[in-house]
């Protein structure tokens, strides 16, 4: 009975297995049948399609071929057109062509004229030219000659007439101006008129102290000499004693070493070498005091001591008369109250203006003019650049800059003011005779008179030589000259005089 079940079993399964695949076989035919039949559609979509696409393209190669065909007509009938304009050109240009050969033609033939009358004016010019030089008696360049310089003479006159008118008219416009800024700098200024003699004299109060100061055998006189650089010089002129030195500085040290030696009586060797040491001390403390009291008194800041200390040696130098330091105070003001005027910065102007002389300090001992020695100077103080050109350039006739032409007015109004500075009969008779010899030394001039104190100089010119335009010309090389080699305070007036007089006698 187990058997058979087992047999039935197995029976059961392989008939399962047969009956399944069965289903499966038939199942996947199905499938594969309905996979073909879609890939048939498909297919035959895709033909169709493709038919579709191909009379399309056919359609549209025929519309380019059409549209094509037409371009290419209306191109060549273009090019036609073209070429007919082309061809209607070359036949006007043709035209052109012989009608231009023909004027040209013409041209030449009324050319070949042209020259042939020319020909003939110019032999009637020449026979006229002959008539004319023979009549006038003058040749043809004699004559051009005398009609330029009948030209010249009239235009020149003309130029002298409009270059005066000008400089008038510009004169008169700068001195209005300039006298309206230099009198309300000169009102608000306010500052004593000091002179300091150029000589040292020593009062003593007898001859005896002559003698005394002299010594046994000229020992104290050597020894004063030798100890402050001096000459002491002792004449006859009673009750002075006169101290000769170039150097101020020591000059003044021997007057104080002097008066001292007076005043204490007891003059010999060691006494004197102690005076001295005192007045020098007390010297370099009274060249300190000066130097910052100008500074206070300018309203000037930010100085170097040491060159504070240079700035009060001025104190003992003099210039033409005038004491140096008080110029320079002077000018610094000046150039302050003329920088409130016009729109600069007044600081910069006032410390270029105090120390535009700082050079005369040392220029007893420096070689090269005291606008050099003070430029160098303030350059190794680091001072700026505009203060460092303005003392340079404060003797110039351009200075480069509008502080320098500031400290330069300052200056000229401070030197050239009344009673500012003296100078020796000597000096102030070879003053007047260089300007007239600067002047007489042009040719065609007649005389030359300096006048005014120097202040003016009156030049005649030779009237048959010299016209109005060289008369001018001459003044201003003169007044050139001047400005180059001479040393003056203030400015110098150069007028020039043509002056023709003609004298007849009534009989």
């Amino acid at each position: 009975m187990e058997s058979f079940l087992w047999v039935l079993a197995i029976f059961s399964i392989i008939a399962s297995f047969f009956i399944g695949n069965k289903y499966n076989q038939k199942k996947l035919e199905k499938k594969i049948k309905g996979a073909s039949d879609k890939a048939n559609k498909i297919l035959e979509e895709a033909k169709e399609k493709q038919k579709k696409l191909l009379i399309e393209a056919q359609e549209k190669s025929l519309k380019i071929v059409d549209d094509s065909k037409k371009d290419i007509a209306e191109e060549k009938k273009e090019l036609q057109s073209q070429r007919k304009r082309l061809e209607e050109r070359e036949t006007l240009f043709d035209k052109k062509l012989i009608t231009l050969e023909e004027k040209r033609d013409k041209i030449i033939s009324i050319k070949e004229e042209i020259e042939k009358q020319k020909d003939k004016i110019e032999k009637l010019k020449e026979d006229e030219i002959k008539k004319l030089e023979e009549i006038a008696k003058l040749t043809r360049s004699e004559a051009e000659e005398r009609i330029i310089k009948e030209i010249e003479n009239s235009i020149s006159d003309d130029s002298v007439k409009k270059i005066k008118q000008i400089q008038e008219k510009t004169y008169e416009d700068m001195e209005e101006e300039s006298k309206k800024i230099l009198m309300l700098a000169i009102q608000r200024f306010s500052l004593p008129i000091v002179n300091d003699i150029t000589t040292t004299n020593v009062q003593i109060p007898n001859e005896d102290m002559k003698g005394r100061i002299i010594g046994k055998e000229g020992r104290n006189i050597k020894t004063f000499e030798q100890l402050t650089g001096v000459e002491i010089v002792i004449d006859d002129t009673p009750d002075i004693i006169q101290i000769s030195c170039f150097n101020p500085i020591r000059r003044h040290i021997a007057k104080k070493a002097l008066d001292y030696l007076i005043a204490d009586g007891r003059i010999q060797p060691a006494r004197i070498e102690e005076f001295i040491e005192r007045s020098r001390n007390e010297l370099a403390t009274d060249i300190k005091k000066a130097g910052e009291n100008s500074l206070t008194e300018v309203g000037v800041v930010g100085i170097d001591p040491k060159l504070i200390q240079i700035l009060g040696r001025l104190e003992y130098r003099t210039s033409y008369g005038q004491n140096v330091l008080q110029h320079s105070i002077e000018v610094g003001i000046l150039s302050g109250l003329l920088a409130n005027e016009i729109g600069v910065d007044p600081s910069v102007c006032k410390k270029a203006g105090l120390l535009h002389d700082i050079g005369k300090a040392v220029d007893f001992e420096v070689q090269g003019t005291h606008p050099e020695i003070g430029k160098n100077i303030a350059k190794k103080f680091n001072l700026s650049d505009t203060v460092v050109k303005a003392i340079g350039e404060h003797h110039d006739d351009m200075p480069s800059t509008i502080e320098g032409v500031i400290v330069q007015v300052a200056d000229s109004i401070s030197g050239a003011r009344p009673g500012a500075r003296k100078d020796t009969l000597e000096n102030y008779i070879q003053r007047l005779q260089d300007l007239e010899d600067i002047a007489i030394r042009k040719d065609n001039i007649n005389k030359a008179y300096a006048i005014s104190a120097g202040k003016e100089i009156r030049v005649f010119v030779n009237p048959e030589n010299i016209n109005d335009l060289q008369a001018l010309k001459i003044a201003k090389e003169i007044a050139s000259d001047i400005e180059e080699e001479l040393k003056y305070p203030g400015e110098i007036k150069v007028t020039m005089i043509r002056e023709k007089k003609i004298i007849e006698y009534a009989k």
